[in-house]
């Protein structure tokens, strides 16, 4: 089964930038998931179980790493990626 996730992340510091750029670079050590972003959100898209493992592991480094943090997220079945 196929999965999207849509995942914004706030970091609850004033210095936001790099937790959330540290997020992204963590999302994109996962071989087998897409990560699109954009200003807005990161957009996941892969295998149900890829993307779920990929999310897990790196929310749970970024709460190790940087302490509050809120993640809003959105799941859709399917893979919505864009056409490229």
């Amino acid at each position: 089964m196929k999965l999207t996730v849509e995942i914004s992340k706030y970091p609850l510091a004033d210095d936001y930038i790099g937790p959330i750029k540290g997020f992204i670079d963590e999302l994109n050590k996962t071989a087998d998931v897409k990560v699109i972003t954009n200003t807005l959100s990161t957009q996941v898209f892969g295998d149900y179980d890829d993307v779920m493992e990929a999310l897990q592991r790196c929310i749970k480094w970024s709460f190790e790493r940087y302490g509050k943090v809120v993640f809003v997220c959105k799941f859709l079945h399917g893979d919505l990626s864009p056409s490229t």
